[in-house]
């Protein structure tokens, strides 16, 4: 109970004030398409340079949890992501917003991120040392099925088709492949300049979320129906608790997948997300409702990238392995206030002070992140008034800032233009942009590892293929886990067609 030691640290007034600023612009900025937690951390690190380490941690800390919960607003408000980590949210949550329960949707955003980020807190507190160990057995072929485990949700997930979920899919996986070859070196697929950098996660996110969205509103003004939605909500803050803490087997399913993912180095709170929204689907009793509105995805999805946070701290502080791409910023705020990962980070008299003081401090920072967060959802009813053109202008100005602020090439906002407008006459075919948002973000990861692993296996065991099958129980489990996911997607997709 050693962290209880360092509690009083966090409670003074700099601290408390470094907390609520951080978290309060955590969410702004998290809501901003484009600005992802790790431009959000990344971009605050300068800002703690002549800060005690503890404050700047703290700081950095309030920014990170912040920033993931806050991206969940512009997914449910106006269906544009803040962040990869927030896709699966939108899938129920725009619904929810769209039938005029705004409030509803962020009050069950902001109350299952809270539950799962103090999980993923307590994960990191109690369980680090074990956890540390577990963490260094992932190595290119875990990781290669872990990627491929996220493959074989592509086809149900967020599509009313399989083919069509499928082959949006394999176009994300395509997608993925743009650029340089990962080993060799060698181009594909570059036809112009402004695909020699490849299609970057951020910027295929925003243009297959955003643009179809302002070109859906602008067909919408111009068209002869406005409708008009209501935005007073229907519960009241007892209410919404209630319904989120009844859901448990939503909360379990979502904090325990993001707690295990948050872990493994590199996997990052997107995967996590939208595996816990998809296991929880499959074990509901209202499956027929996800996509539709369904709170239960909300609740699973925030859940599991919230608990991730805490988790992957647990390899970064013991063994300077970053477990997602902000904690990897995470590891050069460590590293410019003298703090070094070890073993003996927790015990050292140097380090443990500072170290304990950051991760009591992120409990706080999960419950000004619900305070603020409800605070702010009881005006989302505003969002929800303004009209489709101005919001069509809005939503596009958002798009086109967040795109070029990633690498300041207008290579990124043509690369975004391009796959919104394709996306927009693709969904009126049925297509969805969530399989192959899916299949970008797990291109990359599925090609490095199994190309490694092809590399490793035959020079270690003179056999480019049996690493990826007889290296371990991690391996088998999760081979076992890819087809059973399979088995029941394929079988639940036939039960809903025959009861249909």
């Amino acid at each position: 109970m050693e962290f209880l030691d360092y509690f009083s640290n966090v409670f003074t007034f700099y601290h408390l004030a470094l907390l609520i600023g951080g978290t309060f612009a955590g969410i702004v900025l998290g809501a901003l398409p484009g600005l992802s937690p790790t431009m959000s951390v990344a971009l605050l690190i300068p800002f703690t340079f002549h800060m005690k380490p503890e404050s700047g941690l703290i700081l950095l800390g309030a920014m990170y949890t912040a920033t993931v919960a806050g991206g969940a607003i512009s997914a449910i408000l106006v269906n544009v992501p803040g962040a990869p980590a927030n896709i699966a949210t939108a899938m129920d949550g725009h619904q929810m917003a769209k039938k005029g329960l705004s409030r509803e949707a962020l009050h069950y955003c902001f109350m299952s991120s809270f539950v799962g980020g103090i999980f993923g807190v307590l994960i990191l507190i109690f369980f680090t040392p074990p956890l540390a160990r577990l963490s260094l057995e992932f190595g290119t072929t875990e990781l290669f099925w872990i990627a491929i485990l996220g493959i074989t949700i592509i086809a149900t997930i967020d599509s009313k088709s399989v083919v069509k979920g499928l082959l949006s899919g394999l176009f994300g996986l395509m997608l993925a492949t743009i650029g340089d070859n990962p080993v060799l070196g060698v181009e594909r697929f570059v036809f112009t300049d402004h695909l020699e950098g490849g299609v970057n996660i951020v910027v295929g996110l925003i243009g297959l979320f955003a643009m179809p969205q302002v070109l859906n509103l602008m067909e919408k003004y111009y068209s002869e129906k406005h409708p008009v939605l209501s935005t007073e909500g229907r519960s009241s803050l007892m209410q919404s608790f209630r319904y989120v803490f009844g859901k448990v087997k939503a909360l379990s399913i979502g904090s325990f997948i993001g707690s295990l993912v948050g872990i493994i180095p590199g996997a990052g709170g997107q995967i996590a997300g939208l595996v816990a929204y998809d296991q929880t689907k499959k074990v509901s009793k209202n499956q027929s409702n996800y996509g539709k509105g369904e709170p239960e995805g909300i609740i699973a999805a925030e859940s599991a990238n919230n608990s991730m946070v805490g988790p992957s701290l647990i390899p970064l502080l013991t063994l300077s392995i970053p477990g997602s791409p902000t904690a990897a910023v995470l590891l050069g705020g460590l590293l410019i206030h003298g703090i070094f990962p070890g073993h003996e980070i927790f015990v050292s008299e140097n380090t443990a002070p500072v170290v304990w003081t950051f991760i009591d401090s992120l409990i706080l920072a999960q419950i000004f992140m619900l305070i603020i967060g409800l605070f702010l959802s009881r005006h989302s009813g505003w969002i929800m008034k303004v009209p489709d053109n101005y919001m069509a202008v809005a939503i596009l100005v958002l798009a086109v800032f967040g795109t070029y602020s990633i690498g300041n090439s207008y290579s990124d906002v043509l690369i975004m233009v391009v796959l919104g407008t394709i996306m927009f006459f693709a969904s009126k075919a049925g297509f969805s942009a969530v399989p192959v948002v899916l299949g970008i973000i797990l291109g990359p990861i599925a090609e490095n590892n199994f190309l490694l692993g092809k590399l490793i296996g035959g020079a270690r065991y003179g056999d480019d293929w049996m690493i990826y099958f007889t290296t371990g129980t991690i391996n088998v489990t999760l081979i076992v886990i890819c087809i059973a996911s399979i088995t029941y997607g394929l079988y639940s997709n036939r039960k809903s067609k025959r009861s249909t």
